[in-house]
This record gives C-alpha cells, sequence and structure tokens, in this order.
C-alpha cells in the first residue's frame, strides 16, 4: 500500500493554537531569534526534537497506575529490570531521569584530564559530558556521512581505520571506552550495521578497550539492519536488538526516545565493580537504585514502551512516515541528508541558504525561516550547536524530528507546504549575530540578531 496508515487510533485529543504570521514574528524576536526560548503554546508543529515528545499508548497510561512509589525495592523497579533484562541481556541496570544523567555519571567516573572518547558521532549532551570531566570527544565517523547526497545504507558506521590510528596515536590507555551512536543522530539520523558494530567489537577486544553504545534509538537501528542489513531480514527486530546489546560492554539510553516515555534514561554495565561505584554515584545525585530520579509511574511507562517500540508494525510506520517527508522536501528542491534517517529529516542549510556565509548561520536562518511561515519550530545541528570552539563542524544542517505517534500525515503535509514557501524565497532570508554565547550547550540558551 502507498498510503501511509498509522497503526493505532486517536483516543486523546490536545487542541492547536492557529497563529498568525505577525504574532510569530514578534514571537520570534522577542526569543531573540532562538526558538528554543518560544512557548510552545505558539508553536504549531513541534519538531525541535522526538526527546520526550511522544504520545504514549493507552497501556503505557494504563501501566501509569500500577506505580509503586516506595522508596527502596518498588515492584515497579523489578519490572522494569525484568524487561530491560529481556531485551539487553544486561545485569547492572541503572535507573535515571534521562539520558544525559546516564552519561554524566558514566563520564564522570571513566573520563577525566587526558582521556580520549572516540564515537562515530557524539550528540551534543554527551560531548558536553565528556568534555565536562576534561576529557576529548572524537568524532569518527566514514567519510560517506560527510556527503549528504551519499546513499550509503549505513552511513552512521564508525570508520575502523580512523579508530585503529587514534588507538595508535594516543594509546589504549587514554582511551576510557569506544562508543557508537545507533542511530548516528548528528550526522542525519543514520544506522549502523551490525558489521561495523562486530568490527568494533573486535578492535576493541584487540586493544583492551571497552565498547559502548549510546542507544538512544536501539529499535530504529535494528530496524534498518532487518531491511538493509543482508541476512537479517528475516530475523525479529527484539532479537537483532539483543544481538547489538550481546557486543557490547555498557550504554547509556534516553529512554525519551525509544522508550516511548516522556521522562526517564537507563545505565547498562556489565563490569561490576564500575557498576558499584556507579550505583554509589547514581544515590548521591539520582535517587535510590530502584528509582534512580524517577516516579514509580514513570519506571512502569517505560517497562511498557520497551516492549511497544520494538513491534515492527510501528517501527515500519515510523521510518516510512519519516521517509515520506524527506522524498516531499527532495521533490521540492531541498537537498537532505540522503537516505532519510529514522527519526528526523536533516536538510542540508548550507547548500538551501548559499547566500548566508558560515559565520551568520545558514541554519539558524532556516530555523527562523520555519517558524515564521508556519510556526514549525525545528533546530539546528551545526555550527551554532557544535561550533562553540571555533572550528565549524563539516555540515551545517537543520533538523526536523517528528515526535513518535503525535501528528498525522496532514501535519506532515502541512510542513511539506510550508516548507515549500520558504524554499521559494531563500534567497531573501538574511544572516544572523550571536549576541550572547553561553559555555556549554550554547544552542539551548544563545541569542541572536539578524544582520544583512
Amino acid at each position: 500500500m502507498k498510503t501511509i496508515i498509522e497503526p493505532f487510533r486517536i483516543k486523546v485529543v490536545e487542541p492547536l493554537r492557529m497563529t498568525t504570521p505577525a504574532h510569530r514574528e514578534q514571537v520570534l524576536r522577542e526569543a531573540r531569534f532562538n526558538v528554543f526560548n518560544i512557548h510552545s503554546r505558539d508553536v504549531l508543529i513541534d519538531l525541535l526534537t522526538d526527546s520526550g515528545t511522544g504520545a504514549m499508548s493507552s497501556l503505557q497510561w494504563a501501566a501509569m497506575m500500577q506505580g509503586d512509589e516506595s522508596y527502596a525495592g518498588a515492584e515497579s523497579f523489578f519490572r522494569f529490570r525484568a524487561k530491560v533484562q529481556e531485551l539487553t541481556g544486561f545485569d547492572h541496570i541503572l535507573p535515571t531521569h534521562q539520558g544525559r544523567a546516564s552519561e554524566r555519571i558514566l563520564f564522570e567516573l571513566v573520563g577525566g584530564p587526558g582521556k580520549v572518547v572516540p564515537n562515530n558521532n557524539h550528540f551534543d549532551t554527551t560531548r558536553a559530558n565528556i568534555e565536562h570531566s576534561g576529557a576529548e570527544a572524537v568524532d569518527l565517523v566514514i567519510d560517506e556521512a560527510l556527503d549528504p547526497r551519499c546513499r550509503h545504507p549505513f552511513k552512521g558506521n564508525i570508520d575502523l581505520a580512523k579508530l585503529e590510528a587514534l588507538i595508535e596515536d594516543v594509546g589504549a590507555g587514554r582511551i576510557p571506552l569506544c562508543m557508537v551512536t545507533v542511530t548516528n543522530n548528528s550526522d542525519g539520523g543514520q544506522p549502523v550495521s551490525m558489521e561495523n558494530l562486530k568490527q568494533v567489537r573486535r578492535v576493541c577486544d584487540r586493544h583492551g578497550i571497552p565498547f559502548f553504545l549510546d542507544a538512544c534509538r536501539f529499535a530504529e537501528n535494528a530496524y534498518f539492519i532487518k531491511v538493509r542489513e543482508q541476512g537479517y531480514s528475516n530475523r525479529a527486530v527484539r532479537d537483532i536488538v539483543r544481538e547489538m546489546f550481546d557486543l557490547v560492554d555498557g550504554a547509556t539510553i534516553s529512554a525519551k526516545k525509544d522508550g516511548l516515555v516522556n521522562i526517564g534514561g537507563v545505565l547498562l554495565l556489565r563490569d561490576d565493580a564500575l557498576a558499584e561505584r556507579a550505583s554509589s554515584l547514581l544515590i548521591l545525585t539520582e535517587g535510590f537504585v530502584t528509582y534512580g530520579g524517577l516516579a514509580g509511574r514513570d519506571l512502569e511507562a517505560m517497562t511498557q514502551g520497551f516492549e511497544e517500540v520494538v513491534h515492527e508494525d510501528y517501527l515500519a510506520y515510523r521510518v516510512r512516515a519519516t521517509e515520506y517527508l524527506g522524498e516531499r522536501l527532495l521533490d521540492l528542491g531541498y537537498q537532505i541528508v540522503e537516505p532519510p534517517g529514522g527519526h528526523a529529516i536533516y536538510i542540508d542549510a548550507a547548500a538551501c541558504c548559499n547566500h548566508i556565509p558560515a559565520p551568520c548561520f545558514p541554519g539558524q536562518a532556516l530555523v527562523c525561516a520555519l517558524f515564521r511561515e508556519g510556526g514549525i519550530r525545528a533546530v539546528e545541528v551545526g555550527s551554532v550547536m557544535f561550533g562553540g570552539d571555533g572550528h565549524p563542524p563539516p555540515l551545517e544542517l537543520v533538523r526536523l524530528a517528528i515526535p513518535r505517534r503525535v501528528y498525522t500525515q496532514s501535519h506532515i503535509d502541512y510542513v511539506i507546504e510550508a516548507s515549500a514557501a520558504v524554499f521559494a524565497r531563500r534567497h531573501e532570508l538574511p544572516g544572523l549575530r550571536m549576541t550572547n554565547s553561553p559555555q556549554y550547550l550554547r544552542h539551548f540558551t544563545a541569542e541572536f540578531e539578524e544582520v544583512g
């Protein structure tokens, strides 16, 4: 069937607030041209992030009613742990309030000055937590990932030759772990192949380096392996998920993505000694080990979410709906990161706004234009997010992240219509000057003014 049918029925609705161009212009200027500063009531279609913005199922809401809010030993934790063990095979399972809390605990323990952490591409909070510890975050994605037009099926792969060269250069003793992000959020939501994960495992074993996943979108990555990698088409997604986790020594997970919840995270560890230290730090900064900064009802929602996310009708819909948006934007003339990823479409803003020089933030200019035109909130993934060290990233992207089970095809068609209007006058868009640049994660709170 060509029609994209959502594999669910809508049971509860939330009204959208329609806005006028004049109102949006006022709101954007009051926000200092940073859409993070805009009140959600002024946003019509919110594609800022897919993290914690999804709609929970009726079974998730029902599960929340049995939340055990005991401080220690809550039954909700043990149901949560059993589900995560079933999916991942890990014994040391620490709940946290979200993914960056897992990252902070991990890198406070293994990071530090002089340490180097390789990845295919670190996303913003991962990089920030590594650098906050004093360590260096290094991106080693394959070269194909740097060409938006390249249709390599696994552009999220880490470059093994680059990894070997880094180990040779700095020494294995300075590398506390090697991490791979699945899917690769910073570079178009591109998946990582199972073969690449196996090869990284072999490299790490040769040098005695632990291997970790940033596994926020583990189910989407597993689905791409099923449909794109030879030998996996007849494998169940949940079995592919287990194979991925069996390859690694640990993982950080933001359950706000493939946990299908609005809050929650997980830290997975195999090493007993590291798990004991992480548990102590968890108690100090998050909460007791059986709730980790979450309510029992949140643990129940996560438990059900981790079950639903490996349902293959959901994943097929999820990936196809994202692909639909990407195809229509290509038809309009936009260059996107090809092929479309799982959770978002990434527009090549440098190509779209080639009249705006890089220091004037063409990605942020396009973000502002989409909001002005249709009340659509997107996010820049480029020199605002990653250029704070004076070294601009190789790609200047705008991400349209699609919340899970929130918008219908009609909403996406509206995004396409607004994008068409922006594309028609793309050469008229003004650049921006940053007037306030915070030290960490500056894209969240930076302020701008327009320049001619």
